[in-house]
């Protein structure tokens, strides 16, 4: 098992990157929906999240596969365990808690095994009219009478208890997705295509939607597809309903394909020579292997934002590229973080690496030694490549 960039040392990268894409550039567009090939919101703005199904009298939703329970007022993991019959170490263990820690009011908490229904009411006895024997021959309004006269005034009727809330059915059962470090639940409500508040509600999140290491949440299902509207028929909603989504104009129809006839060469102009047959694999990439060893994992997007390279410990680590350090710092368990700025707004970052070689505003050459592989289980040099602040994909780079 490989030690990942911890959730604090993403984010003090992420603010060094931005503070240094800051600086190449006076202006920035934080919304990032104007550019070309950013951020798009119609698909979030159709898909519309239902709302948690409701939870039984003991606060346990049930799924054809798992169970949540549903935290009270001042509840702790202990005191939800033992209301409903559980250990409280395999709870409080199942969800990376501990079994003193408070939980709050709508908390969800996942089980690790089902609780069984809540026990039926016994049914009532069979009443007789009075003075009728009893299918048995006995007088049951003579014993009935007998008892109440001794017991003294009758007491009041006990309410049955409501039935249990029905299990959901497995076309609605959410998915759970399980914390990995540096995840927060913007990062994956973006991942599943679903806001963050109704990540939050469903899960009981606080108002600073913190998460943790291990912990489980429930991705929130989406609510009934909206009626089709014929063409030729305008839709029309009730006052404060709001107006359907308008679906995005380039998702109306692809573009039109281009045809263009290449022009026509003079009579008697040689050829023009075809540089990229002639282009070696040495000219064909920009940037260079920090390392070389095997890509144990890969880019993905607001996930793993580079790629890790298994290495031995002590490898030299490689410039990518000519350029200049633009910063060395050091994540929240004091692993250094290296960043060279390299021409077009280009940066690498070089991270899970110990012994640096250089000095913050120094010039480095490809290939030029800039640090060694740090000990690790299994040993290897996460590598980013940025174009600002925006992390991309560094194979296109590499090969």
């Amino acid at each position: 098992m490989f030690h990942r960039p911890t959730r604090a040392g993403a984010l003090c990268m992420t603010a060094t990157l931005t503070i240094l894409a800051a600086c190449s550039s006076s202006e920035l567009d934080w919304d990032l929906r104007g550019r070309p090939g950013g951020l798009s919101t119609s698909e979030a703005a159709r898909a519309v999240s239902a709302p948690r199904p409701r939870a039984d009298d003991r606060g346990i939703i049930s799924y054809p596969t798992y169970q949540v329970a549903v935290a009270r007022q001042g509840e702790t993991v202990a005191s939800l365990s033992s209301r409903l019959g559980l250990d409280a170490t395999q709870v409080a263990s199942y969800n990376a808690l501990s079994p003193q820690n408070p939980l709050r009011a709508g908390e969800v908490v996942v089980l690790p095994q089902r609780v069984a229904a809540a026990p039926a009411v016994a049914p009532a006895p069979v009443m007789t009219a009075p003075g009728a024997a009893s299918p048995g021959g006995i007088d049951v309004t003579a014993i009935a009478t007998s008892a109440l006269d001794r017991a003294g005034p009758a007491p009041a009727p006990v309410a049955a208890a409501p039935a249990p809330a029905p299990v959901q059915s497995a076309a609605t059962e959410p998915a759970r997705h399980r914390v990995a470090r540096g995840e927060t639940a913007y990062s994956i409500a973006r991942s599943y295509n679903v806001s963050p508040k109704a990540l939050a509600d469903w899960n009981g999140l606080g108002p600073d939607l913190a998460i943790r290491e291990g912990q489980y949440l429930m991705i929130p299902t989406a609510s009934a597809p909206p009626p089709t509207v014929p063409a030729n028929v305008t839709a029309v909603t009730v006052p404060g309903a709001g107006s359907p989504t308008p679906t995005p104009p380039s998702a109306a129809k692809p573009l039109p394909a281009e045809s263009t006839t290449p022009a026509s060469k003079p009579a008697g102009q040689p050829a023009s020579p075809d540089m990229g047959a002639q282009r070696t694999q040495a000219s064909a990439s920009r940037l260079g292997f920090p390392v070389q060893g095997k890509i144990i994992r890969g880019y993905v997007k607001k996930k793993n934002d580079g790629i890790d390279i298994s290495a031995a410990v002590g490898t030299p680590v490689a410039a990518a590229a000519d350029g200049t350090v633009a910063a060395i710092t050091q994540d929240t368990d004091q692993v250094p973080i290296l960043v060279i700025r390299h021409p077009d707004n280009l940066l690498t970052v070089y991270a899970n690496i110990d012994g640096i070689k250089v000095a913050k505003g120094a010039s480095v050459k490809r290939g030029q030694p800039i640090a060694v592989v740090r000990a690790a289980d299994p040993p290897f040099v996460h590598f980013e490549v940025r174009k600002g602040f925006e992390s991309v994909d560094p194979m296109p780079y590499l090969q």
